[in-house]
């Protein structure tokens, strides 16, 4: 069974910056697109920033030039490095990534479990 494990989250004062992780764990044949979501207390989740498997980039309006999303497709982990962080980024964020597991001819979205985010002000 593949999971995506996140970390890095935590709670950091207006201005300061975090760096999240996300991982697979179990057998993966590929990974196609990885991104970031995040959902605030009583909105809808959203889309922060996505990364297709050759390095392409997309970003939200709210967090461009404050966000960098990379991965590293030999661990098949992508990042989030948040600087300038506000306190409307408070929120869950979710890993999401579009893979493939070893045996399987499909591919499947896959999500992590959240990892609260909490900027103070």
């Amino acid at each position: 069974q593949v999971q995506l494990v996140e970390s890095g989250g935590g709670l950091v004062q207006a201005g300061g910056s975090l760096r999240l992780s996300c991982g697979p764990s179990g057998s993966i044949f590929s990974i196609l697109a990885m991104g970031w979501y995040r959902q605030a207390p009583g909105k809808q989740r959203e889309l922060v920033a996505s990364i297709t498997r050759g390095g392409n980039t997309n970003y939200a309006d709210a967090v461009k030039g404050r966000f960098t999303i990379s991965r590293d497709n030999a661990k098949n982990t992508v990042y989030l490095q948040m600087n300038s962080l506000k306190p409307e980024d408070t929120g869950v964020y979710y890993c999401h990534a579009d893979l493939r597991t070893v045996g399987s001819t499909r591919w499947n979205d896959y999500w992590g479990q959240g990892t609260q985010v909490t900027v103070s002000s």
